[in-house]
């Protein structure tokens, strides 16, 4: 239960300091990382706060976790690709 607390009270802290600095440099900064498809502008200013309390709370609590999440998702990508080329260099032929 103290592992709960402990996260609910990163997750406020990070989502008012996200919220609070979204004009002078989350957003921009949020812009410069993600693809075009998914920039954010300056709108939908308060599900990418959230989204970003998420990840920062369960990365602080949890940092382990977060980073075998991360890895399984490079293999699978990497998987995907290569199977992607794979495919395509079959269907070229």
């Amino acid at each position: 239960m103290t592992i709960f607390f402990i996260w609910v009270i990163a997750f406020v802290l990070i989502a008012y300091f996200a919220n609070k600095r979204w004009e002078s440099g989350v957003s921009q900064g949020l812009d410069k990382m993600l693809p075009s498809v998914l920039k954010s502008h300056g709108d939908n200013r308060y599900l990418w706060v959230v989204a970003l309390a998420v990840l920062g709370a369960t990365t602080l609590i949890r940092p382990v976790d977060v980073l075998l999440v991360a890895i399984l998702l490079a293999v699978i990508a990497l998987v995907v690709m290569k199977l992607a080329n794979w495919a395509s260099s079959k269907v070229a032929h």
